[in-house]
């Protein structure tokens, strides 16, 4: 695997940090001593073919998945001991839309909003924002692939959370609606934000501090 490194690696806080991590998957070993640290500002990129294990890596970052080796911390603490301020600091959206599609837009972003204990905001703007305009009150399994990809991402605009960990986020978005996405992140990175992604697809922005680790998938 290749890492880039920032240029602030040694001077920035270290928000995650996961060392000798391994997984293990119907007896195929994904990766094994991976370790990756993860500062404010920055955008971590993790990079692959398929199968080669990076959505397991996500979900074992994100606190889903105990790795079959390795510790994580996040600042500085392990992991298993500081999971709920871990959580309150995450938002995770991974492959799946993770929306609910029996309920509107609306109501998926409303839900999110109560269940984050966040201020209600202009909700029909965000989503216009998101070009969802007049789809706001359709039940999200009318919607398209790429409508219902834009209903989960609409959790980025209402987070607090500094910790951004998402699979795939570009998948079923036109160029127009990555290159909003993208932008977002920029503005996010630029508040401290920080973020670990996949994704198939180009990232065609210029990020403050943008790194890259590959896992290469082992037979």
């Amino acid at each position: 695997m290749n890492i880039v490194q920032s240029p602030f690696a040694d001077t920035a806080p270290i928000l995650l940090n996961a060392e000798a991590l391994s997984c293990v998957k119907q007896d195929r070993v994904l990766f094994e001593q991976l370790s990756l640290q993860l500062t404010p500002g920055e955008l971590l990129q993790i990079k692959g073919k398929n199968g080669a294990g990076k959505s397991s890596l996500l979900r074992i970052l994100a606190g889903l998945a105990r790795p079959d080796e390795g510790q994580i911390a996040y600042l500085t603490q392990p992991l298993h001991l500081n999971l709920a301020e871990y959580a309150a600091n995450l938002c995770f959206i991974g492959h799946q839309s993770g929306i609910h599609d029996q309920l509107t837009a609306l109501e998926n972003l409303q839900f999110w909003r109560a269940a984050a204990e966040l201020e209600p905001l202009d909700d029909y703007a965000l989503l216009a924002h998101l070009g969802l305009a007049g789809l706001e009150d359709i039940p999200c399994k009318m919607l398209s692939a790429g409508q219902q990809r834009r209903v989960s991402l609409a959790r980025l605009w209402a987070t607090k959370a500094q910790i951004w960990i998402l699979d795939e986020p570009f998948t079923a978005l036109d160029q127009s609606a990555i290159a909003n996405l993208q932008q977002h992140f920029i503005r996010h990175l630029q508040r401290n934000g920080a973020i670990i992604l996949t994704t198939h697809q180009p990232l065609t922005m210029q990020y403050p501090a943008l790194n890259t680790l590959e896992i290469h998938y082992r037979w």
